[in-house]
């Protein structure tokens, strides 16, 4: 009886990136089958992983190890309602499991006692006897025999359905992206920690624009919402993402945001730090309220606003922190001339309050592109590319990933400011590369620098941020190399 797992399940049981597990498949490594990879192919494949030693066993095995507190209990594990549902469909499966194993038994019983009458038959036929009996007998060695991965397999069954206890997976049509529920999360709270942008305006149940439909498995509601859905909706299959969390695997049809869907807003966040790294740079780390999370894409710009209406200082910068990370807003602040830099550098302290407008732009991820991809900053340009780099590492889509920052001096630009979180997770990531740059050779020479080490561009996405002639420079070089114009997505800074 065969056992199939999909591709995000198995990419989590085996410890690699969903991107490196097609790559596989692309390659013939690993068979599929209609997107499902069979537990004996996965056992052949990956024949030295220890399943027992990963992924939520190990969580599981911390939580029940350490005596953690009943709010961490809460944050690491589902909702008692929805685990028991999630036990009581594991039940079922577990029933029918056995009900068909049991109908076997007694298929090889009848066998068993038909071969006998077979061979009383075939008494006065020696060889048809003696093959009877040969065959009975062969049977039953090979129904006691253990298959050779027979603990593996009992090693990554456990393993799965703890997994399947843990969490759910969810696949979105018609983009067809996959992310997992884990936790008392929503729906729509697990999308946005996985980086993709679901359609969504209040996030709790009023507006209804998170609206989605169910196509398979199962959803149970965990917040009331005020929106009202036509009975005749419901019925289809209509539900909110915000409102409703996933009891077993589950496809829904949902809406992803582009650039031009996010409406603007105005929040007021609170400062949790300035971290001043050098005499150029502040990152300034801010939070948003509870209840008004920041909606915004990857590679999108805000406006800061400090201060009451007499005396109200502001600018406009990119975020660089991903739309995954939650509450946590990240902003990059150049020491310049304006009063706005001055203050974040000399004065403004933890807890006070900065507002926020916006979002702006449109230098985001193109999140049907499945080809390698190239990020480039230029000095203070890297903001807006680690906020795309962060959203392309959670979604895992990018086949591999490049990365070239070229920066001047601590003193003249800042420099390479954060190259720590560059080289962190070029060390992390197999198909991670980062190369830092020196920008005072000009942006001819680094453009150049750059297409030498990619000849052939013709499989390849181009994020670049930086001053208008290096992106004219690198453009025209890019597309001289193969990139396709759709390919090419630049920012002026």
């Amino acid at each position: 009886m065969a056992h199939f797992l999909p591709l995000s399940r198995v990419a989590r049981l085996v410890g690699e990136s969903r991107s490196a597990i097609q790559r596989r498949i692309h390659a013939g490594e690993l068979a599929t089958f209609d997107g499902m990879v069979e537990m004996g192919e996965l056992l052949r494949v990956f024949p030295d992983v220890r399943w027992e030693d990963d992924g939520e066993f190990r969580r599981v095995e911390e939580i029940k190890a350490k005596a953690f507190a009943r709010r961490v209990y809460e944050r690491a594990l589902p909702a008692k309602e929805v685990l028991a549902e999630r036990l009581f469909e594991m039940g079922r499966e577990f029933a029918a499991a056995k009900t068909l194993l049991l109908h076997y038994d007694e298929v090889l019983r009848f066998l068993d006692d038909k071969l006998d009458d077979v061979a009383e038959a075939g008494a006065a036929r020696p060889a048809v006897q003696q093959a009877v009996i040969d065959l009975k007998l062969w049977l039953r060695q090979a129904l006691a025999a253990r298959p050779s991965d027979t603990e593996r397999a009992q090693a990554l069954l456990a393993q799965e359905n703890v997994m399947r206890i843990m969490s759910a997976q969810v696949t979105v049509l018609p983009a067809g992206h996959e992310f997992f529920v884990e936790g008392n999360d929503t729906l729509l709270e697990a999308a946005l920690r996985a980086g993709i942008p679901l359609n969504y305006g209040c996030s709790n149940g009023n507006c209804g624009d998170c609206r989605a439909r169910l196509v398979s498995g199962q959803v149970k509601k965990v917040h009331p919402h005020d929106f009202v859905l036509k009975e005749s909706e419901k019925a289809e299959g209509d539900f909110l993402l915000c409102s409703y969390t996933a009891v077993s695997d589950v496809v829904v049809e949902a809406g992803i945001a582009g650039a031009d869907d996010i409406p603007h807003q105005e929040i007021v966040t609170r400062v949790k730090a300035v971290e001043v790294l050098n005499e150029r740079i502040a990152v300034l780390h801010l939070t948003a309220p509870r209840s008004q999370r920041l909606h915004f894409l990857a590679g999108q710009r805000v406006t800061l606003a400090i201060g009451d209406s007499g005396g109200e200082l502001s600018g406009e910068y990119p975020v660089a922190s991903c739309p995954c990370e939650d509450r946590h807003i990240e902003l990059h602040i150049q020491r310049d001339n304006s009063p706005l830099a001055r203050h974040v550098f000399e004065d403004l302290a933890k807890e006070d309050r900065v507002r926020i407008e916006g979002p702006r732009g449109h230098f985001v991820m193109k999140l049907d592109s499945r080809r390698p991809v190239i990020f480039i900053a230029w000095e203070e340009g890297f903001a807006p590319i680690k906020s795309l780099v962060q959203h392309a590492m959670s979604l895992e889509i990018a086949e591999s990933i490049h990365l070239y920052w070229a920066a001047g001096s601590v003193a003249a630009s800042g420099g390479h400011y954060q190259d720590n979180h560059c080289r962190a997770w070029a060390d992390a990531l197999d198909e991670f590369s980062y190369r830092p740059l020196d920008a005072a050779g000009g942006a001819e020479a680094v453009a150049e620098s750059i297409l030498a080490l990619h000849p052939d561009l013709r499989r390849a996405d181009i994020y670049a941020a930086g001053p208008l002639d290096f992106l004219h420079v690198l453009q025209t070089g890019a597309l001289a190399r193969g990139l396709s114009p759709l390919g090419w997505h630049g920012e002026a800074r």
